[in-house]
């Protein structure tokens, strides 16, 4: 070391450094952490090599700490190494002392080049220092690139672990630990998980089986001699229909040298006895690895169990794995093992959010009669897959259908819920067959039986092919819009009404035509409304979209599925604030040609009556093959309503793909199925209905009920 000269004593002279320091023959080695950037924007390397101190690494002990913590450390290692900082009570004009290859020697606080103390530099007014020992240069430069490699370790592990921690999914965490490790800590990586994973306290059952989840490596240089990798796994397929293959899957033996290794947690030199034993079963017995410190076998150990393994190796012509390498590897491990569990966790609370969505929205829609259906459902975001928006269609006596759209406010498991309530609610009232504006009514006081706070929106439809009618009520939610067959889209004048849950208010329905050929388009809010446009600015877009995609196709509708795409392709990128649901109904309708309908009183004689008018109606369509069929079970549904009926009952045949009858009276018991005995007069109607009728059924009304059956069309019988 060379001292400064004081206004005390005369200037001493420092010996040669080539005298104390082992000189150099050329350009170093790089070493594995380079001071050129990655690629991928990974921590360099530096051309200082050598171990780092203990005390710098503690900070990378598998202790579980968070990267914010390895990045702060990293920076306080980087702040003292290899920064000049002149200070003011040097001497001017004194340049500071230099390492061999131009590394600078710290003289920032914490001392000159030897690392000496404040009052020690040199310059006037400074006490005599004492004569420095001969060779303390050389070690102050080790001291210097022990310290900067330390710091380049941190900062490694910095960078990785927050290149890890972005991951939210598996496949995102386990990619984050290849691409930071190889090439800047690693020339290849393999990473093990168990198959399956366990998922929090779950406790697996069976032996413990790693399957290979990726590898990664850099690629192989034709002018390497001797430096070749072995020859590794190939990437894994990680299909679920592909078995894997030997190398893919380990099964750990119980008391095993791999559930050894697992069991002790702390990474492993490929050379020690243990890891030795433990590689053979983890990547097979025909793999060959490189001789030396050029392996870790790191456990991967999650917040409660070990759930994999990683393989670090380095070719045989780079510098071989340090023992401060087994603290970065060990650092890697954990954050990537906790990684690994919180991708887990997530992966289940998503299938737990897609399970509770598909049961709250019907799995397929019916296809009543004179009606054709088509539906859509987009959460609000991947990270929030559940809502409160639903739809339904749910067939009604008479070949009706209710068309039910709602939004529940929020998209979160609570709106789901109240969602899935609510839709249960509004499928029993449709049963009862209540007018749209009561089945809102029943709704609001579903909903304040909730809670206070449980505010939803809902748009009740009743539409009759027979008829050509449809019935809306509306509880504060958008209007539904209508395309006619010509290309006209308009937006239907429904009373807006209160939301549901308010209370203490009436809904109103109005009756509107729906002829044959036109789509009803209903919908929730977040397919017109969003931050950068409002409600009313959404609907016209909507309609304007109408009727360019119903242009496209000239006289003849545009189909149902390609339209309801259509109308999702009108959402911008600022467009998906809310979870969107989406019902299209296209009215066919039942032409009155294909409709027999009679009123009969409830006599002894009605019952040949029926089968009489059943048979002109046959002979009129051409069904005569039907003929006796339908006698026979129109006979006995009619004499059981007159049993018990008041009123004149009705008597209903429709042609449509099938042959429906329905028979209405005034009495609300529903008949069941029974199996009569043999001293039984009677009993025996509803069990010939049941095996000759293709399906049949029977629906309460708020006036009685209508039992109906299907038989199945003849061969070119239908209109």
């Amino acid at each position: 070391m060379t001292e400064h000269p004081t206004s005390h004593e005369p200037r001493q002279a420092a010996p040669p450094a080539a005298s104390s320091a082992t000189p150099h023959a050329g350009p170093p080695e790089p070493a594995p952490y380079a001071a050129a950037a990655d690629p991928r924007g990974l921590p360099g390397q530096s051309s200082a090599g050598g171990p780092a101190e203990v005390t710098d690494m503690s900070a990378a002990a598998p202790r579980g700490d968070d990267s914010s913590a390895c990045a702060a450390d990293g920076g306080r290692a980087d702040a003292g190494a290899g920064r000049p900082r002149p200070r003011p009570e040097e001497s001017p004009g004194v340049p500071p002392p230099a390492a061999p290859h131009g590394v600078p020697v710290e003289t920032g606080a914490r001392g000159g080049a030897a690392g000496r103390a404040p009052e020690q530099a040199g310059g006037p007014g400074t006490p005599p220092a004492r004569s420095a020992h001969p060779a303390q240069p050389a070690e102050s430069v080790e001291l210097l690139a022990a310290r900067q490699a330390g710091g380049d370790r941190l900062r490694f592990i910095g960078a990785a672990t927050r290149r890890i921690a972005r991951g939210i999914d598996l496949d995102e965490i386990v990619l984050g630990l290849c691409r930071a490790t190889v090439p800047t800590f690693a020339d290849a990586i393999l990473v093990y998980l168990r198959d399956p994973l366990p998922v929090g306290d779950e406790r697996p059952t069976g032996p413990v089986v790693l399957r290979l989840r990726r590898t990664d490596r850099i690629p192989e240089e034709p002018d390497t001699n001797g430096g070749r990798l072995p020859m590794l796994p190939a990437q894994p397929d990680l299909s679920p229909a592909m078995g894997g293959s030997a190398a893919e899957l380990s099964e750990v033996l119980p008391g095993g040298p791999l559930a050894e290794v697992l069991r002790g947690v702390r990474p492993l030199f490929g050379e020690v006895q243990a890891a030795r034993a433990a590689l053979p079963e983890l990547l097979g017995p025909l793999t060959h690895l490189p001789a030396g410190h050029r392996v870790i076998l790191a456990p991967l150990r999650g917040r409660r169990r070990v759930i994999g393994a990683a393989v670090f190796l380095r070719r045989p012509d780079r510098p071989a794995f340090e023992a401060d390498d087994l603290l970065v590897a060990a650092q890697l491990a954990t954050h990537t093992a906790l990684g690994v569990d919180k991708a887990v966790l997530y992966g289940r609370e998503a299938y737990i959010a897609d399970a509770l969505q598909r049961t709250m929205l019907p799995d397929s829609l019916p296809q009543p009669t004179g009606v054709r259906l088509a539906s859509r459902y987009l959460p609000a975001a991947e990270t929030a897959r559940v809502g409160g928006d639903w739809y339904d269609a749910i067939p009604l006596p008479g070949s009706r259908v209710a068309l039910v759209v709602g939004d529940v406010m929020g998209h979160s498991m609570t709106s789901a819920a109240i969602m899935g309530q609510l839709r249960t609610t509004a499928q029993t009232l449709a049963g009862l067959d209540l007018p749209p504006q009561e089945v809102l009514h029943h709704l609001d006081e579903q909903a304040q039986r909730l809670g206070s706070d449980r505010m939803a929106t809902c748009l009740y439809a009743v539409y009759d092919p027979v008829a050509h009618r449809i019935m809306v009520a509306n509880a504060g939610h958008p209007p539904p819009v209508m395309l006619h067959r010509g290309g006209r889209a308009e937006v239907l004048r429904v009373p807006p009404g209160a939301p549901i849950g308010v209370g203490g208010v009436d809904f109103e329905a109005v009756e509107l035509d729906a002829p044959a050929g036109a789509t009803l388009v209903l919908y929730t809010d977040g397919l017109v409304e969003s931050r950068i446009r409002d409600v009313w600015t959404g609907i016209e877009q909507l309609r304007e979209r109408l009727t360019e995609t119903a242009r496209l196709t000239g006289p003849n509708p545009p189909p149902l599925e390609p339209l309801c795409d259509e109308v999702l392709d009108m959402l911008g990128p600022g467009d998906r604030d809310d979870d969107i649901a989406l019902l299209a109904a296209r009215f066919d309708g039942i032409a009155p040609s294909d409709v027999a309908y009679w009123y009969l009183d409830p006599k002894a004689q009605t019952a040949g009556q029926a089968r009489r008018l059943a048979r002109r109606a046959l002979s009129r369509w051409g069904l005569e093959e039907l003929t006796d069929q339908l006698e026979l079970l129109v006979s006995e549904v009619v004499t059981n309503a007159v049993r018990y009926a008041e009123r004149p009952i009705t008597l209903r045949l429709l042609r449509t793909d099938v042959l429906r009858c329905e028979v209405g009276d005034d009495v609300p018991q529903l008949p069941r199925l029974r199996q009569a005995r043999p001293s039984d007069e009677g009993g025996r109607g509803l069990y010939l209905v049941n095996r000759m009728a293709r399906r049949w059924g029977a629906t309460r009304l708020s006036t009685g009920k209508v039992v109906w059956f299907e038989l199945s069309m003849p061969f070119g019988g239908a209109p």
